[in-house]
């Protein structure tokens, strides 16, 4: 009961702070006053309101009873970091055998498997240049191939379910009768998922598939820190004081993450005087943003499905495997820190063009200041990237080994998940691209933005 007062506590604190502070209650008040960003961010809450209590639908045919903490498979996903990272992906769903269960995952890897072909594949690089009609084209083999990851993903889940639950849990038997059908309603529900986020990013305030990965984290935030805490109190060397250090620990990791994120470098860009009739265009100075991390949370995705790979050597090398798929092991974050800094570099390297952006600069008649158009620019973006890029990576490979160095302070698993890695800049990354949205419709209507000091990004 006192882990769970404590729990409330910290969250009534919270929202004491932002009620008291005058500039988000006037935020809030500007929110509602606008009245197409209302009925947006009451549409955007609604949908993903639906998403949240499709995680609780359990597939029909299984007992939820059987899912219960003890069993084997809930052992199992305490004990797997990518099973455990999945439940944290699908707010919990995963773990609740749900008909959201498999999230927006098969999407996120289709994405990225078409990406990785628009570098590749002539046919995909043709649609790129497409425009509209291209990305129209992309994003309907995006949808193709995610059924397709489904169908392997699918039964592979029921197939886990079925060996890992006791054979009542079953109430139809976990025959291939049930698989078929079971992965049917899977395959529905991360398309119905895919269709929610469509409608957010349409008619809400965008960005709804990111959202709904960022609700599903947030979603398994209470669960964690009520399992920090009762780890904390059934310890002999556990305190409410290494609680507050561990909290406020938190509080300076995701400023630190803000401050990667948003960090950028400006390169000014000079643009030519023209007179055209009686107007002067051009003559002045702009700046194009290059971000320290370009690359934003692609490394690490990419890292740690590489790092899954040593599991499959378990019964041929178990110590090979032990070394290199246990979240705490030394080899593991090494090798898992190399490969990020690796894939910020390649993943920067096929982003950020500079050549085209050169070409751009020359077309509109603007140069680098002290810079000759042509080459020279080229080479200049080039190293000025490659020089960013440097701390970028290398910070991007600690964000992604602090979870297992929490781990290794005696954190519990699930709520170390929230000190780095890719739940981390996550949520990050939307919490601000969603605050951004709602600032650009309050700057629209001439009202002040969300924060005191200025806009979000690119301050002035």
């Amino acid at each position: 009961m006192t882990q769970y007062l404590i729990v409330g506590i910290v969250f009534l604190v919270i929202i004491a702070l932002l009620a008291t502070n005058k500039k988000i209650v006037e935020t809030l008040k500007n929110i509602y006053k606008i009245e197409e960003l209302r009925k947006r961010v009451l549409y955007t809450i609604g949908l993903l309101l639906i998403y949240r209590l499709g995680s609780f639908v359990v597939i029909p045919g299984i007992d939820p009873n059987a899912l219960h903490e003890g069993t084997k498979f809930a052992n199992q996903l305490g004990d797997n970091n990518l099973l455990g990272l999945l439940d944290v992906f699908s707010g919990g769903a995963f773990g609740n055998a749900a008909i959201f269960a498999l999230g927006v995952m098969p999407y996120i890897t289709a994405s990225i498997i078409i990406q990785l072909m628009g570098m590749m594949i002539p046919y995909f690089q043709k649609m790129q240049k497409e425009g509209e009609s291209g990305r129209r084209k992309m994003n309907q083999w995006t949808r193709f191939l995610t059924i397709g990851v489904l169908l392997l993903q699918g039964p592979a889940y029921i197939l886990n379910l079925a060996h890992q639950l006791p054979e009542g849990a079953f109430v139809y038997g976990s025959g291939w009768g049930f698989i078929g059908y079971a992965t049917t309603i899977l395959i529905a529900g991360t398309m119905f998922i895919m269709w929610l986020g469509e409608k957010i990013t349409d008619k809400g305030i965008g960005n709804g598939i990111s959202l709904i990965i960022m609700i599903g984290i947030v979603a398994r935030l209470p669960h964690a820190l009520l399992a920090e805490v009762n780890s904390r109190f059934q310890t002999a060397s556990g305190s409410a004081i290494m609680l507050i250090i561990e909290l406020v620990l938190l509080f300076f990791v995701f400023m630190a993450t803000i401050a990667l994120v948003q960090a950028v470098r400006k390169v000014p860009v000079q643009y030519a005087k023209r007179i055209v009739g009686n107007k002067q265009y051009g003559g002045v100075r702009q700046y194009i943003p290059l971000k320290m991390n370009a690359a934003n949370v692609m490394p690490i995705i990419f890292a740690q499905a590489l790092m899954f790979i040593p599991a499959l050597f378990t019964e041929i090398a178990p110590g090979f495997a032990n070394k290199f798929s246990t979240m705490t092991s030394p080899w593991y974050n090494i090798t898992l820190a190399v490969l990020v800094i690796a894939f910020t570099y390649f993943y920067t390297a096929i982003i950020i063009n500079p050549q085209m952006m050169a070409d751009d600069m020359k077309r509109n008649g603007g140069f680098i200041p002290g810079v000759k158009p042509g080459k020279q620019t080229v080479n200049y973006i080039d190293t000025i990237m490659t020089r960013i890029t440097l701390p970028g990576s290398i910070f991007l490979a600690i964000v992604a080994v602090l979870p297992a160095l929490a781990v290794k302070l005696g954190i519990e698993q699930s709520f170390a998940y929230f000190y780095g890695g890719t739940s981390l800049l996550i949520m990050v990354g939307v919490v601000l691209d969603t605050l951004k949205q709602i600032e650009s419709y309050l700057l629209m209507r001439h009202y002040d933005g969300l924060m005191k000091t200025g806009r979000i990004q690119g301050r002035h």
